[in-house]
């Protein structure tokens, strides 16, 4: 007599943490169209949704492509290379976000545009062009270079991680058929890599959603702030933190279930 495995139900299968996350949406759904107070505090802060998506996409596509940069040189046969590499992601990695933020913003921001008034000193001397202030650079930008300047030490990390999982065999195989080193990294390596990348990748693009609140500190406008300021002029501080969390949740959560997607999908690829 065989024995036949039972297949596991459905209800089994049901992820009972989607579902609660599920009726959590539904019920603040719910209160922000059924409640005057909750639908006026969503619209006085959907404009920050906006904002926090505008930098989070600008401060991550900017990190990226740093990150890359800093892994190439991390994984070069270039020891200087890989020395100045090294030490910018220690250091970097060893910042906390929010101290960061601040140094970039109130000593970093004079320091470049000094480096620029001295650059273009010539041209301001002939009159053809007004020195920069510091006004000039925006605090958006400057929480923008922050967040682009801190995540791609972690970033880079990923690529270093993904360039190195890929077997040296076919490296060497594809050099001694005579593709050049960027040709090897187009081909061989970096389609390989990029499953191994893409979904930690995706998972610093939702941290950065988060963390992109901190921008609040030099007053941009975004979700975090607008509720602050919100909060303190109506002393609705329930509810209007109610709103601010129900709209990270809601951003995160999305992008963590398409993560989780495609995850399965290159497993599945895998195979």
């Amino acid at each position: 007599m065989t024995y036949t495995p039972r297949k596991p139900s459905a209800l089994s299968r049901t992820p009972w943490w989607l579902v609660a996350i599920g009726l959590l949406f539904v019920v603040g759904l719910w209160a922000i169209t059924a409640d005057a107070g909750y639908a006026q505090i969503f619209r006085a802060l959907s404009g920050g949704v906006t904002t926090t998506i505008w930098v989070t996409v600008i401060a991550f596509s900017g990190a990226t492509v740093l990150g890359l940069c800093i892994a190439l040189a991390r994984t070069a046969p270039n020891r200087v290379l890989r020395e100045i590499a090294t030490f910018y992601v220690e250091i970097i990695r060893g910042i906390p976000l929010l101290v960061f933020l601040f140094y970039v913003a109130f000593v970093g921001a004079p320091w470049v545009v000094g480096a620029v008034n001295t650059l273009l000193t010539p041209l301001i001397a002939a009159g053809w062009l007004e020195p920069l202030t510091v006004r000039n650079f925006d605090f958006v930008w400057r929480a923008i270079l922050a967040l682009t300047i801190c995540y791609s030490a972690f970033i880079a990390e990923i690529f270093r991680a993904g360039i190195e999982s890929v077997d040296k065999g076919q490296i060497e195989a594809a050099r001694a058929l005579g593709l050049s080193r960027w040709h090897c990294f187009r081909f061989i390596v970096f389609p390989q890599a990029l499953r191994t990348i893409l979904p930690p990748l995706a998972n610093d693009f939702v941290s950065m959603i988060k963390d992109s609140a901190l921008v609040s500190a030099l007053g941009v406008q975004d979700i975090t702030q607008l509720g602050k300021v919100l909060s303190s002029s109506s002393f609705k501080f329930f509810e209007t933190y109610n709103v601010v969390a129900f709209l990270y949740l809601t951003m995160t959560i999305s992008l963590s279930l398409l993560v989780r997607l495609l995850e399965r999908y290159l497993r599945q690829e895998r195979r």
